[in-house]
């Protein structure tokens, strides 16, 4: 199983939620509404989610193993990264282009 697609749906600069993210395997199957967030050791990955009768949350879906796991989350930080440092040379570019005129 390989991650053939990661979309960066929504990137927000302030509170702990990070963004939200659609992953496709294989170019056949996608998971929708994992996000990234913002913890006391850096950033982790939340997967899809309920919540059930007692306030509590249990996954929808989830990987079954701490290698895919990892793989999913290395693959998501990639793009998160790529995503956020894009964003950041337009908002250097709008400045100079500000202070030009």
């Amino acid at each position: 199983m390989e991650v053939t697609d990661v979309r960066i749906r929504k990137v927000a600069a302030e509170g702990k939620m990070k963004a939200i993210v659609s992953v496709t395997f294989d170019n056949e199957f996608v998971v929708h509404d994992i996000k990234i967030i913002e913890g006391q050791n850096g950033l982790f990955i939340a997967m899809p989610s309920r919540k059930m009768g007692e306030g509590d949350f249990r996954d929808i879906a989830h990987p079954i193993n701490s290698d895919t796991r990892t793989k999913i989350q290395e693959a998501i930080f990639t793009e998160y990264e790529k995503v956020n440092e894009e964003s950041e040379e337009e908002a250097v570019e709008t400045i100079s282009q500000a202070s030009e005129a």
